[in-house]
């Protein structure tokens, strides 16, 4: 559907921050809810955040919000996580995701994905 890549990846300590960016290709970016998903090692892929095409509506998981924040900039084909506070539960490679029209919080929902970027959060 679209091709995605995330960027903004690092090591960090807790209680720092970092900011994922992800860059979509085409010109129909408009048209896809975008999602930012993580796997830990020996963990299942799991919700982080959602956002709706227009932007207006946003889904986090429990485990960050009030922490992470989710926006998309439909000029420049660009979703961003920005995350604060970060934990070292946090660790996690960070996924990408679109999903043609409609938002969802599933990864199975989800139909193209990025190939990851590696956070790492330090005690």
């Amino acid at each position: 559907q679209v091709q995605l890549v995330e960027s903004g990846g690092g090591l960090v300590q807790a209680g720092g921050s970092l900011r994922l960016s992800c860059a979509a290709s085409g010109r129909t970016f408009r048209t896809f809810a975008m999602g930012w998903f993580r796997q830990a090692p020996g963990k299942e892929r799991e919700f982080v955040a959602a956002i709706s095409r227009s932007g207006d509506l946003t889904f986090y998981a429990d485990s960050v919000k009030g922490r992470f924040t989710i926006s998309r900039d439909n000029a420049k084909n660009t979703v961003y996580l920005q995350m604060n506070s970060l934990k070292p539960e946090d660790t996690a490679v960070y996924y990408c995701a679109a999903r043609f029209w409609e938002v969802r919080t599933t990864p199975a929902d989800f139909g193209s994905w990025g190939q990851g970027t590696q956070v790492t959060v330090s005690s």
